[in-house]
């Protein structure tokens, strides 16, 4: 699944959200369990804001791992489709290795009843956030077990890097509200930490290149980075991009037909590298997204308003 969403639409029911996962479960992972995430982002959080009965958070406890875990199971397996591997299937939670060493941004909507007709807190909305620092002491980044990342991270030795992943909201709340506190809590980490970029990957449904040509092409002649941001798949899982002329390519018909999420991170300017990935697990193909902050910040803003705007627009 490759998983990094217009922003209040870069989502779901703005809709960016695809229905399949877009990040690969490693192997040999064990269930979620016996660690507790420790908060220690000093100025930053937990909560982030709240708009009615919704809270915006930064996960404190492993309870609210699961409970991300387990909203992800249901988008990526029970309404996406993929295919989960035995441990997951078990405990009907989208288990990875990557969830103890990544911060984890939640949407809590407190008003939430259970079956029982009883309020019971439930996490509707979630997002992984993971830092280059923390991604080289521990296990790198998610989206190096599909893409080639060395020689970006290296052509930009002094900029912070920030992947996003395992994006995903609840059917039910995938509308403005839910999407823009959840991007206007990313903007918020991204400039308490001083990200210089984000990167990540997002999915075109389907793992058929040929009928994926006109998104695929379009992407590459008209939204590829620059030389200086390009990113390639491990060379034995290069899928190409390139499979139309330029002229051939019906731009409207294949802007249109993208994923919203896809749509979602060009409208504020997001890149894409060359070359993409078929994760036949999920059944979709994966493509790597990379936004520079500074080539970003004034579509964001201009969508948004100035960051000093978003903890009051959020609340």
């Amino acid at each position: 699944m490759s998983g990094l969403a217009v922003i209040a639409g870069l989502s779901s029911k703005i809709h960016w959200l695809p229905k399949r996962s877009r990040q690969n479960i490693p192997h040999g992972i064990r269930p979620f369990g016996g660690w507790a995430p420790k908060f220690s982002h000093s100025g930053l959080g937990p909560s982030l804001g709240r708009s009615g009965s919704l809270e915006l958070r930064l996960a404190t406890k492993k309870s609210e791992i699961r409970k991300a875990q387990k909203l992800r199971f249901h988008v990526f397996f029970e309404e996406g489709g993929a295919t989960p591997d035995g441990a997951t299937a078990l405990v009907r939670r989208d288990i990875c290795r990557f969830d103890k060493v990544c911060d984890h941004l939640l949407v809590i909507d407190h008003a939430a009843r259970n079956r029982f007709g009883k309020i019971k807190p439930r996490v509707v909305g979630a997002y992984r956030l993971l830092r280059q620092e923390v991604a080289q002491a521990n296990f790198g980044f998610y989206s190096a077990q599909e893409f080639d990342i060395g020689p970006l991270l290296a052509q930009h030795p002094k900029s912070r890097f920030l992947e996003l992943g395992r994006s995903c909201v609840l059917a039910d709340y995938r509308g403005k509200r839910t999407i823009e506190m959840l991007w206007r809590g990313i903007w918020t980490y991204v400039k308490h930490y001083r990200i210089d970029a984000m990167i990540g990957c997002a999915s075109l449904e389907g793992i058929d290149p040929v009928k994926l040509a006109p998104q695929l092409s379009f992407l590459f002649h008209h939204a590829k980075a620059d030389a200086q941001w390009r990113v390639r798949p491990l060379p034995n899982k290069f899928t190409s991009m390139d499979r139309m002329a330029a002229n051939e390519v019906d731009v409207k018909r294949a802007l249109a037909s993208l994923p919203p999420l896809v749509k979602g991170y060009m409208r504020v300017g997001a890149k894409f590298g060359e070359g993409a990935v078929i994760d036949r697990q999920f059944g979709v193909t994966d493509v790597f997204v990379v936004m520079p902050i500074n080539e970003i910040e004034g579509r964001y803003i201009e969508y948004f308003g100035s960051p000093d705007d978003l903890a009051r627009k959020v609340a």
